[in-house]
């Protein structure tokens, strides 16, 4: 006759240690130390100017700037009269704030279906969002977006938002489909 074994059989089997607890632990006291001596202020002589492949942007908060700030990015985007930024798509939400100028958005929202499997698609067309001086913009996760600065005279200044959880649960997916002019 077969013994038919209990699960409480296999609850202690194997002889394998380890310390990730106490390694968990240690980090976390490590961490809150070095967060105390980062600052809560970041200066404007402090943030750094990209020419990126979206244009010209200037970091306000970023996970590589060490602030206090674990939770959002932020920059602020130039469009130079008549100038577009590059189009792309990302996992995660975003805010804007438009501080100067008027233009547009284009997005092409995304299409998406798990029923039988992962498919992703996007519109063909884009749906075009109208903007000036004090308005916010909101652009959904994944959808392929693109910013214009319709003034042929003014530069457009936009704060962009964005959450960074979204990138550290495993999520920072991000494509650059096309660069902005010159960059």
């Amino acid at each position: 006759m077969t013994d038919i074994l209990d699960e409480r059989d296999f609850a202690h089997v194997g002889d394998k240690t380890a310390s990730i607890r106490a390694d968990d632990v240690a980090a976390s006291a490590a961490f809150r130390k070095m967060y105390e001596t980062l600052p809560n202020v970041v200066s404007a002589e402090d943030m750094p100017w990209e020419k990126s492949a979206d244009g010209l942007i200037k970091h306000l908060v970023h996970h590589k700037m060490n602030t206090r700030e674990r939770c959002v990015e932020a920059y602020m985007q130039f469009l130079k009269p008549g100038e577009r930024s590059g189009k792309h798509r990302h996992m995660w939400e975003e805010v804007l704030f438009v501080v100067e100028g008027s233009g547009y958005d284009l997005h092409w929202d995304l299409k998406f279906d798990c029923i039988d499997a992962f498919e992703w698609e996007w519109n063909d067309e884009p749906k075009k969002h109208e903007w000036q001086r004090g308005d916010f913009i909101y652009v959904p996760p994944f959808t392929i977006h693109q910013h214009f600065n319709a003034d042929p005279k003014t530069e457009a200044r936009l704060i962009v938002i964005s959450n960074r959880m979204v990138k550290e649960m495993g999520f920072d997916w991000f494509d650059q489909i096309e660069n902005a002019p010159g960059s």
